[in-house]
């Protein structure tokens, strides 16, 4: 029994003195991992800190590319193309009749892609210069029962534009543009309207001339054509051609939208009449 007893006490010292050593163990652990810790706080601070210098480096670039653009010499605009630098091109030149005359040749050439670009370069002589273009009427009266819309569009601008600079050209040709009214598109009407009135304008000689045509022209117009002529015949017509072509659109006011024959009503400076059924 002693012997038992004392093998027991032995036990227990052998395992107290084993608890004591670990624990000095554990503790110079946690030491270290607590020592270890600041190094991975430190190393993280390091990275933050690295990092504003990734900032100022991009920085540096877009203001390195700022300054490239900027210091690149601006280049010129470059020259108008098509219809308008052919345009330019030609009214550069010294004499630019030949050229001129070679435009409105070809406006007239039965190859519908020619006749339009060169209708197109003509339209943009007629905006710039049409003092240029007075030794073509005869082309322009031609140009108005063309195929090419472009063709008759240009050549409905060019003649009432003539028609302001020298009237009496195109009053020679009186007879052919009064047969074109009829075969002629919408573009076409519009500027022998226009040109019509134009001569009104110039001369009242012209009046006794013109006016059969543009009292048709009125009867025949639709709502908004009649609105837009009535403001282009009736200022250049006088007299009792005046008053005979008033008396034309006051006639069918009653036959047109009438909202349309209100804007016309007022420009003739007479309230509307109510309409009944």
């Amino acid at each position: 029994m002693a012997t038992k007893k004392a093998t027991k006490r032995s036990r227990k010292t052998a395992t107290k003195g084993s608890a004591r050593k670990a624990k000095p163990s554990t503790k110079a652990s946690a030491n270290k991992a607590t020592k270890a810790a600041p190094k991975k706080k430190a190393s993280t601070k390091k990275a933050n800190a690295k990092k504003p210098s990734t900032k100022k480096a991009s920085a540096k670039k877009a203001s390195a590319k700022k300054a490239g653009t900027t210091d690149r010499p601006k280049q010129p605009p470059k020259s108008g193309g098509g219809a308008a630098g052919e345009a330019a091109r030609i009214l550069t030149q010294e004499n630019p009749a030949a050229a001129v005359a070679e435009q409105c040749e070809l406006m007239l050439d039965p190859r519908r892609t020619v006749a339009t670009k060169a209708a197109r370069v003509v339209h943009e002589l007629v905006h710039e210069k049409p003092e240029l273009l007075v030794s073509h009427v005869e082309k322009f009266a031609r140009g108005l029962t063309a195929k090419p819309k472009r063709v008759v569009q240009t050549s409905a601008d060019a003649l009432p534009a003539i028609a302001k600079v020298s009237p009496a050209r195109v009053a020679k040709h009186l007879p052919t543009l009064r047969d074109a009214f009829e075969p002629t598109l919408a573009d076409g009407k519009d500027g022998l309207v226009r040109t019509f009135a134009n001569l009104c304008t110039a001369s009242v000689a012209y009046q006794k001339r013109l006016e059969p045509i543009l009292t048709h022209a009125l009867e025949g117009a639709n709502g908004k054509t009649l609105l837009r002529w009535s403001e282009i015949v009736l200022p250049a017509l006088k007299g009792e051609p005046h008053a005979r072509a008033r008396s034309v659109v006051e006639n069918r006011l009653d036959r047109i939208p009438r909202s349309i024959a209100q804007q016309i009503a007022t420009n003739l400076g007479f309230k509307l009449r109510v309409r009944y059924r």
